[in-house]
């Protein structure tokens, strides 16, 4: 009996730790094998359900019908709304009560405690010559006429800098020869025996009239009054043509001074 027993353990197989680093090496690459497979296999369905769920015409989702039957209807209310009131009536700008116009010194007996008061400078000048009927809502009495009452305008027109340069389709026109022989000889300067030059800045407006004018040079100081004089004698001048229009420029304008 014990000598079978020891041929049954001579027979079995013997294992040691070459034989266990085999098998676990050959389990291992079976595992991955099969985890690789069933990976594979997973992402290919999940590939084929993207592409049928794109493949699918869209649906448009609308909103949940709800079913009345007309004897669940809740009863309608038989009176009818009341209508909306009349829009309130619009005042007219009838203006205040006070009277424009000289005013009249009367007796302090005859003044009564609603004429106490005096009326504003913005009242008066919204009032009519026989007063409106005292609802004062900022306008016009309505007596008072507008026709007929042309008011005119005037803008003042900006003046150019002496120095600025405008083109001009024809400058000012001066006649040396008149405005020379209006020229007065100061005697002072006579006795002196001064002789020059003296210029003048001149603006020369629209209508051609002399606006505005200053000394620009001057030899003497003598002669200036003399030269300022002359030009204001002048009257008015040619003025400057732009477009086909007159405008206003700046002139120089030279005056001799010469003793004979």
């Amino acid at each position: 009996m014990e000598s079978a027993g020891v041929n049954l353990i001579e027979n079995m197989p013997k294992y040691g730790a070459v034989e266990l680093k085999g098998v676990i090496r050959k389990n291992t690459v079976k595992g991955f094998i099969i985890t690789a497979a069933i990976s594979l296999l997973l992402f290919l369905l999940y590939f084929g359900w993207v592409k049928l769920q794109a493949a699918r015409p869209e649906v448009k989702k609308f909103a949940p019908i709800a079913k009345i039957d007309i004897v669940d209807l809740p009863p309608t209310d038989q009176a009818t709304e009341d209508a909306p009131p009349p829009p309130a009536e619009q005042m007219l700008n009838t203006g205040p009560a006070a009277r424009a116009g000289t005013p009249v010194p009367v007796p302090e007996a005859m003044i009564t405690p609603d004429m106490q008061e005096f009326a504003t400078i913005d009242v008066q000048s919204r009032a009519g010559s026989k007063g409106g009927s005292g609802i004062d809502v900022g306008g016009f009495a309505q007596n008072i006429d507008f026709t007929g009452q042309n008011v005119d305008v005037k803008v003042k027109e900006k003046e150019p800098d002496p120095e600025e340069f405008i083109p001009v389709e024809k400058e000012p026109g001066v006649d040396y020869k008149k405005l020379q022989s209006l020229v007065q000889y100061p005697d002072l300067a006579r006795r002196a025996g001064v002789e020059g030059r003296v210029v003048v800045r001149v603006l020369v407006d629209k209508d051609g009239s002399a606006k505005r004018m200053f000394i620009d040079a001057s030899d003497n100081e003598l002669l200036n009054d003399a030269a300022i004089t002359a030009i204001k004698k002048y009257g008015r001048f040619t003025p400057a043509i732009q477009n086909d229009q007159p405008i206003m420029v700046w002139i120089s304008i030279p005056i001799q001074f010469k003793l004979r």
